[in-house]
C-alpha cells in the first residue's frame, strides 16, 4: 500500500476493516496470479478455515468470483485502450488459452473479445433505452439523448482515490468492507463517484477521485472515511448501458459533440457518476450509470 493509501482507523473499529483492506490490496497488486485461499488467509490474518466463509458473507460473492470480475474489467480496458494481443490480454487474465478466455469474456461481457476490440475502436456509446448507439460523429443531434436535470446537493460519505479512474473500484470495495464490518451498510443510499481531475492534463498516478455512497443527517463518519458534499445546480445527464471500461467513450462524446453544440458551459465542479446497478450481480453489458457533467447557469 502506497503512503497516501494507507488508511487511518477510528479506535473503535474492529480488526476486519484492516484485513479486508490488506487482502483487496493484495488481489490488485497480483491479479496474474491465481488466488490461493493459504496465501490469501495469512494476508488476512485469519483462520484459513474460515476467512473465506467471513469474505463472502461481508461481500456476497467468492474470492474467485471478485478475482475474476476484476481481471476480466482489466482485460476489457486492455482491450479497449491498447494494442495487446489477444494472447497476451488472455494470458494476463489469468487464463491458460485464449479459447477458455474467448468463452469466459463472451459469458460476461456478451462478446467475444476481438469482437468487443472492434466494437470499442468504433468509439460509440451505446444508449441505456436501447436506442440507436451514438457514433462519435459531427453533425448530430444529441440533444434528446442528454436530459438537463437540476440536482441538489447530498452528503456522501466517502473513501479517497488516487491514480487510475479505472481502478477505483478498489476504493469502492474497501468502502464497502468499512461500511459492512462497522455494521452500517443498510444506513447508506446510491453509489456515487466523483471525479475531480481532466485526465487529459493530469498524469494517471496522480488522478484525484472519490468513491462515495450517499447518506443522510447523522451518520457515523470515522477515520478512514470523509465527507462530501455534491455541488447543487444544473447537470447534463447521459445515462450509460455497459462495461464500465467503455465510458471514457462516453465522456469524450459528451464533452467533443454534446457540449459543443449545447449552448450550455462546464462549471468548475467535479463530475459526478451515479451507479444505478451493482457489478457483483450485473452483467457488465447491463450496468448503467448516469454521467453528470456540471453546467454553468443557463444564460
Amino acid at each position: 500500500m502506497t503512503n497516501h493509501e494507507k488508511l487511518t482507523l477510528s479506535p473503535r473499529d474492529n480488526g476486519y476493516i484492516r484485513r479486508f483492506t490488506r487482502v483487496i490490496e493484495y488481489i490488485y497488486a497480483n491479479l496474474d496470479e491465481d488466488p490461493d485461499l493459504a496465501t490469501l488467509a495469512e494476508v488476512a490474518a485469519l483462520s484459513p478455515s474460515h476467512w473465506h466463509r467471513v469474505w463472502q458473507a461481508t461481500y456476497g460473492e467468492s474470492i474467485f468470483a471478485t478475482v475474476k470480475r476484476l481481471r476480466l474489467h482489466r482485460a476489457a480496458g486492455y482491450l479497449t485502450y491498447t494494442d495487446l494481443a489477444l494472447p497476451v490480454v488472455a494470458k494476463r487474465a489469468g487464463y491458460g488459452s485464449l479459447e477458455a478466455f474467448s468463452r469466459s469474456f463472451k459469458q460476461a461481457y456478451g462478446q467475444a473479445p476481438g469482437a468487443y476490440r472492434s466494437s470499442a475502436s468504433s468509439h460509440r456509446v451505446q444508449p441505456a433505452n436501447g436506442g440507436a448507439p451514438l457514433a462519435k460523429k459531427k453533425g448530430l443531434s444529441p440533444m434528446h439523448d442528454i436530459a438537463i436535470k437540476t440536482l441538489p446537493s447530498e452528503t456522501l460519505v466517502v473513501l479517497p482515490h488516487r491514480g487510475s479512474y479505472m481502478e477505483i473500484g478498489k476504493a469502492f470495495e474497501k468502502l464497502f468492507g468499512i461500511l459492512a464490518s462497522r455494521q452500517i451498510i443498510g444506513e447508506i443510499g446510491q453509489m456515487k463517484g466523483l471525479y475531480y481531475s481532466d485526465p487529459t492534463q493530469v498524469a494517471e498516478d496522480d488522478l484525484q477521485s472519490a468513491a462515495g455512497a450517499v447518506v443522510g443527517d447523522g451518520f457515523p463518519v470515522d477515520a478512514p472515511l470523509e465527507t462530501r458534499e455534491t455541488r447543487a445546480g444544473d447537470y447534463a445527464v447521459l445515462r450509460f448501458k455497459g462495461p464500465y471500461a467503455d465510458m471514457k467513450w462516453a465522456y469524450e462524446w459528451l464533452y467533443g459533440e454534446w457540449l459543443t453544440q449545447s449552448g450550455r458551459e462546464p462549471d468548475d465542479a467535479p463530475c459526478l457518476e451515479v451507479y444505478l446497478n451493482n457489478p457483483r450481480d450485473t452483467a457488465p453489458a447491463d450496468l448503467l450509470a448516469d454521467i453528470c457533467l456540471p453546467l454553468k447557469p443557463a444564460a
